[in-house]
């Protein structure tokens, strides 16, 4: 087996773990088994077979949509020739890992299968890119805007935990490592009063606080821009340090969400991005335009 098969060390291991979490490291070890399948050449029909399942499991944990169990582990380390002890060991650890729950999982009844993975995903990234044609991004609401959001669908204790779970979303921007945000506004979320004026501007105010941080960039995409690439869509760009994690365009619906990582879209998006961008005002006279909006609602 040549030397691009063998698995992560530990030391890798408990470094993703700490900073990146483990749907990072679920997605990571799926990466690891779908090399370690590829070098063998093996298919996936013949993998999925081997471990009393179907080309479809397979291609479930080569992605880390799915746990992973120590039996099908060691059954596929065995079909791709694996044998070194310690290496084995050391991907039986990737795997106990890469089960462990997040932090979000005590939120898991509020939580629908596909938002949870994006949390975890959102966890993991180095840089996030959004554009956001409607409200505030989530990782930059103030408390009341988030209580006003929520309030338009829940309310009572569920209302309160997801409140508390979306502050505990903005902790990776305060962080140790922490990833970059660039977060481009259109125009009418400056103007919409999620919770009344008084909500709103101290929205906008805190807007113009986080955009003195180095980790945070924000734009607004102006009315006078006219049309862009973008009308009527809001969707976020994640990127991760490790090779083994594809950029990944996430797009929200009111009952499900999108996850695109085929290079082709991801190419498309980024397009829209950098479009978006250059149409959209200078950091500088966004912040501007913030302190502007946030003056007139006083």
């Amino acid at each position: 087996m040549d030397e691009g098969s063998v698995p992560p060390r530990i030391g890798w291991v408990e470094s993703l773990v700490a900073e990146r979490g483990p749907t990072a490291l679920r997605i990571a070890t799926g990466g690891q088994l779908r090399k370690l399948r590829e070098a063998c050449g093996i298919t996936r029909e013949a993998a999925g077979e081997h471990i009393r399942g179907s080309h479809a499991k397979i291609s479930r944990l080569e992605l880390g949509r799915t746990g992973f169990k120590e039996r099908d582990i060691n059954d596929l380390l065995t079909l791709y020739q694996v044998t070194d002890p310690d290496e084995r060991q050391a991907f039986l650890e990737l795997a106990r890992r890469a089960n462990q729950p997040g932090w979000w999982h005590r939120y898991g009844d509020l939580l629908p299968e596909w938002f949870e993975t994006y949390i975890g995903l959102e966890h993991a990234a180095h840089s996030i890119r959004t554009f956001e044609a409607q409200l505030v991004p989530g990782l930059l609401q103030t408390e009341e805007y988030i209580r006003a959001v929520v309030a338009l669908g829940h309310e009572g204790s569920e209302a309160a935990r997801r409140v508390e779970l979306r502050r505990r979303r903005q902790a990776i921007l305060h962080r140790e490592g922490a990833p970059t945000l660039w977060a481009v506004l259109d125009e009418t979320v400056l103007h919409r009063p999620i919770g009344g004026p008084d909500v709103l501007r101290r929205q906008l105010e805190y807007l113009v606080e986080m955009s003195d941080r180095l980790n945070v960039t924000i734009q607004v995409l102006p009315y006078a821009a006219g049309g862009h690439a973008a009308v009527g869509s809001s969707f976020t760009m994640l990127r991760f340090v490790e090779p083994e994690l594809a950029d990944i365009v996430y797009i929200e619906q009111l009952t499900s969400a999108t996850y695109l990582d085929r290079l082709r879209d991801l190419e498309v998006y980024r397009r829209v991005m950098d479009r978006i961008c250059v149409q959209a005002e200078s950091p500088k006279r966004s912040r501007e335009l913030l302190v502007e909006a946030a003056e007139q609602l006083r």
